[in-house]
């Protein structure tokens, strides 16, 4: 007969943490293959029985373009720094529709999905998260749309595209985000969010120079334009892939620090939040 082997019992003190400790950023690397089944499944929902499916990744740009040549570029007449109005508003919807849809799916992900939240555990950052990186593959196929406009229009990037171009990105992913864990959060006990979204995105897309060149804005405005961080996110996209402005400056640097202080404030918020989801939704 083997004798069994005691184990003194284990004791574990639940502590308050505070700082980035109590944002437990760590519960996500451990739930990474969740968060890469959320991706998928959003995407699997986002075209489920569509007869373009993801087509409609290229045809919500190309739509819009048309619309903003004839109004902008025909009509108004704006001022492109001397680049083709087309590429020069295609170049600005991709990382905008990129921001939109995070924006959108990721202040929406927590009611979207009540039962999980409600059922299981599990990190909740994951559902923002999620949603807000799915946009990454609408967002590379209609890439492919603008790489052939620039075969067409003979515009050549400079090689300070292949470091800037992720950094911009990452730029308009945090910012949404940001926004999005926000907005996530209060929409789990207002619903009024899901009328405010669309006004929303509307009237960032106004403010934001997509449909127009940020040098149309005063001098003595152009600080405080800097404030809305998709306006650096649009103008350094301009700058890498179609040489067009000065290149990053105090304004972008303005930006990129709004984008965190909102990413990590909404983190905060969100976490603080996050233990009364499941009794609210």
């Amino acid at each position: 007969m083997t004798e069994l082997t005691k184990h003194e019992p284990t004791t574990i003190y639940i502590k308050p943490s505070s700082g980035l400790a109590a944002l437990r950023l760590g519960d996500l690397w451990k739930y990474r293959e969740l968060v890469f089944f959320m991706i998928w499944r959003e995407l699997k929902v986002r075209y489920k029985q569509t007869a373009l499916g993801a087509l409609w990744a290229i045809i919500q740009p190309v739509m819009t373009m048309l619309v903003f040549n004839f109004l902008f570029g025909t009509v108004a007449k704006v001022p492109t720094d001397g680049i083709p109005y087309p590429i020069f508003a295609f170049s600005a919807l991709l990382p905008w529709g990129l921001f939109a849809a995070a924006l959108n799916q990721g202040s929406r992900s927590l009611t979207a999905n009540h039962n999980m939240i409600s059922k299981i555990y599990f990190p909740r950052l994951v559902l923002p998260i999620s949603s807000v990186l799915a946009g990454l593959v609408d967002f590379a196929i209609s890439f492919v749309i603008l790489v052939g406009m620039m075969f067409y229009y003979n515009i050549t990037p400079s090689w300070t595209a292949l470091w800037a171009l992720p950094l911009f990105m990452l730029l308009a992913i945090i910012t949404a985000l940001g926004v999005a864990l926000w907005l996530s959060a209060i929409n789990v006990k207002y619903r009024d969010v899901n009328y405010v979204l669309p006004f929303l995105t509307q009237f960032w897309l106004f403010i934001t120079p997509v449909a127009y060149s940020a040098k149309v804005i005063s001098d003595q405005w152009q600080l405080v334009y800097s404030l809305n961080p998709m306006a650096g996110v649009v103008n350094g996209f301009r700058w890498a892939l179609l040489n067009a402005g000065s290149g990053p400056d105090a304004a972008l640097y303005v930006s990129a620090a709004i984008s965190l202080l909102v990413l990590v404030s909404g983190l905060f918020y969100f976490r603080s939040m996050e233990r009364t989801f499941a009794d609210t939704i």
